[in-house]
């Protein structure tokens, strides 16, 4: 089943609560935070305080993106303000393997996130221990990017990877995912989409997402076919 993370880094944040209470009742299936140090990536965003502040209105698994550098430093804290799931990027830790225990260690879902100049092969050796991958398509840092085009490729190897491997880990993409590349998405192997402006700057959340979700499940139910 695709799964549709709206970002909410795109949201109003100064009704940030009824913001995520909407999505949440059009339909979608998990949150998604962009944390931002100012360091690893050119800008500023959220801390554990504001991951708190969205667990408190909804149910929804959080799914938190450590855009930060020392990553290890900020795990507890994340985890204890209530994130369902911590992604740290490869460019950014110095053992991942060592990061990923530590998240779990914490009781969170470790996920690892590729930036669109690094390649699959940098993560594979982890791929069995996380719980996902996220694949960049835009280079992180702020929202409203074009979609990169070269990330669906890495999608492909992806899933070819884990059907290789016989492994079992979630397939994210996130960057300028909307309606009309939901599909494309979806055939070439992720299994959840974040979206950002795809969603909060539309109208209608429950149309949004439910368009969303209709192309990419008719391209997933296509990719599974094929592969059969």
């Amino acid at each position: 089943m695709i799964k549709i993370a709206p970002s909410i880094l795109s949201a109003d944040f100064g009704r940030l609560g009824e913001e995520v209470r909407a999505v949440d009742a059009a339909g979608a299936d998990w949150i998604h935070l962009d944390v931002m140090d100012g360091h690893f990536v050119p800008n500023l965003t959220i801390g554990p305080d504001v991951v708190a502040a969205v667990r408190k209105v909804t149910n929804l698994t959080l799914d938190t993106h450590l855009m930060i550098e020392n990553a290890d430093a900020f795990i507890p804290a994340f985890a204890q303000a209530g994130a369902d799931i911590l992604s740290v990027h490869v460019e950014a830790c110095d053992d991942l393997r060592s990061t990923i225990e530590l998240i779990r260690k914490h009781n969170v879902k470790p996920a690892v996130v590729i930036n669109p100049d690094t390649p699959l092969s940098a993560v594979t050796e982890v791929l069995a221990d996380v719980e996902m991958l996220l694949v960049m398509s835009v280079h992180p840092g702020f929202g409203g990017q074009s979609f990169i085009e070269s990330s669906v490729e890495k999608l492909r190897q992806a899933r070819a990877f884990r059907q290789e491997k016989g492994l079992t880990f979630l397939i994210e993409v996130d960057g300028s995912i909307k309606i009309d590349n939901a599909g494309l998405a979806a055939q070439a192997g992720a299994d959840v989409l974040v979206s950002g402006s795809g969603i909060f700057k539309t109208g209608d959340y429950g149309r949004t997402i439910s368009s969303m979700r209709a192309a990419a499940s008719t391209a997933g139910s296509e990719r599974t076919a094929a592969a059969m």
